[in-house]
This record gives structure tokens, C-alpha cells and sequence, in this order.
């Protein structure tokens, strides 16, 4: 009895050591804009490599994710492509404030595919209606970033009018991106950094900055997580190793605060 009741005693001492050890260890759970896929990927080796800690991460459109977190999905850390999703979490508590920061900006691209032939140069009352013949637009939907700055940038440029009807709304920027590269639609609307890793699709032109809202990507601690590694990894990515990945695939790294 004595030798079952010393067993046990141990194992509990054991459980009670090894639980923080194994909470340590967890994976940090990540949510991000679709955008930032190929990026993050190389990111989350780079954390690994250094640090000896795991990041998983789900992509989605940022308004996707965002509603994801606030039915309750375990995240521990969320990217948006712009401030407004961050902006509706934050209203609802759902991310540390004192966390947040803006990472990265990007450009807005007009892509055609690869083998395409259009030339369009883009600019006020530019005849994007005619360049799409018969096809539609490819842009990510009314709520995802993109598809915000799209919509933002065709009417600054007074054809939004012209295409409004005509539009393959994709449900983030990365579906819109392959409706392109699959010939499924003549022209789209994606971010530079999108067209950059896709092989299949050319860039038409870059849309000017003035005529969108900036395009911003913060970051921020989710407030339902319980994981001890989430703020190192969000420091991790405002960090030098991860922003020489972000520049690599295009994106612009925006000064730290």
C-alpha cells in the first residue's frame, strides 16, 4: 500500500512539473489574411529554426477569421490586411490592445494571365470595361480587404461603374488570384505580392497608392489566449529575421513603435 500510495505521489509531482513544459510547447495558433500565406510559411520555419517553438497557421480572408475569433475559435495570434477587422475585434475585446501593431503594407495590382495579351495603363477613366471583352473581374468580396481596396481605387479612378456588374468576387484576395491564373477570368484585381508567387499570372499595373485607403497589416495577441509563446512570436515577427522573409516576397516593412 505504502509502495502504490509513494508511486502515485510521484506521478502527481511528475504531472505538475511536466504541465508547464508541456504548455510551453504547444504550437502558437495563428490567424491570417490569405495574402499572407507564402510569407508566413517562411516566417513560421524561421521561429522554429531560432527559437525551437511551433507556429500553425490558418489563412482565410481577414473578415472570415476575424468572425472565426469571435464565435470562440482558439487563436492565439490574428493578421489582418487591413485596420478595420482589427478595429471590429478590438470594439468587441477580443485582442490586447496594448499588443497591436502595424506590420507591413503592400501594393494593389491589376493581373491578367501569363499568356494574356492586354496592356491597360492604369488611370483615371482607363477602359477597363472594354479590356475585359466578355470575361469578368476577379476581386476578393465586399468584406475582405482587397476587395475594399479595389472597390475603393475603381471609383477614385472613375470605372468602378463600368465593372461594378461585371465583377467574379472571390471569398479572399487568393481565390481571386486563381481565378485568373486559371484563365477563368480575363483580369483581377489582387495585391503585388499575390501575382508575385503565382507563376501563372503577369502584372498589368500597379494601382496608385493615393487612389485606396493605405493598405495596412496589423497584428495583435488574441485576448482568449492562454499561450505562453504567443507574445514572443508576435515580437518574432516584427523582428529583423522575419522582415528580411517579408521583403523577399514584396511586402514593405513598416517601421517599428
Amino acid at each position: 500500500m505504502k509502495l502504490i500510495r509513494a508511486i502515485a505521489v510521484l506521478a502527481a509531482a511528475w504531472t505538475l512539473a511536466a504541465a508547464p513544459a508541456l504548455a510551453a510547447d504547444k504550437p502558437v495558433t495563428v490567424f491570417a489574411a490569405a495574402s499572407l500565406k507564402n510569407a508566413l510559411d517562411e516566417v513560421g520555419a524561421a521561429y522554429a529554426a531560432k527559437t525551437g517553438g511551433a507556429a500553425r497557421f490558418s489563412y482565410a480572408g481577414s473578415s472570415a477569421i476575424a468572425r472565426q475569433i469571435e464565435q470562440g475559435a482558439p487563436a492565439d495570434v490574428y493578421i489582418s490586411a487591413d485596420s478595420d477587422w482589427m478595429d471590429y475585434l478590438a470594439g468587441k475585446k477580443l485582442i490586447v490592445t496594448a499588443s497591436r501593431r502595424d506590420l507591413l503594407t503592400n501594393r494593389l495590382a491589376l493581373i491578367a494571365p501569363k499568356g494574356a495579351k492586354a496592356s491597360l495603363k492604369i488611370g483615371k477613366g482607363m477602359p477597363l470595361a472594354k479590356a475585359l471583352g466578355a470575361g469578368r473581374l476577379a476581386v476578393a468580396g465586399p468584406d475582405v480587404p482587397a476587395g475594399r481596396y479595389a472597390k475603393a481605387s475603381l471609383i477614385k479612378l472613375g470605372v468602378w461603374d463600368s465593372v461594378s456588374g461585371r465583377l467574379a468576387q472571390a471569398e479572399n484576395v487568393r481565390a481571386a488570384l486563381q481565378f485568373v491564373a486559371r484563365g477563368e477570368a480575363p483580369l483581377g484585381v489582387v495585391y503585388d505580392t499575390d501575382a508575385k508567387v503565382e507563376p501563372r499570372v503577369r502584372i498589368v499595373g500597379l494601382f496608385p497608392d493615393a487612389s485606396h485607403p493605405p493598405i495596412v497589416y496589423p497584428a495583435a495577441l488574441v485576448a482568449g489566449s492562454s499561450n505562453p509563446r504567443a507574445s514572443a512570436f508576435l515580437s518574432f515577427l516584427n523582428g529583423p529575421e522575419a522582415g528580411a522573409v517579408f521583403r523577399k516576397y514584396g511586402f514593405v516593412v513598416l517601421p517599428r513603435r
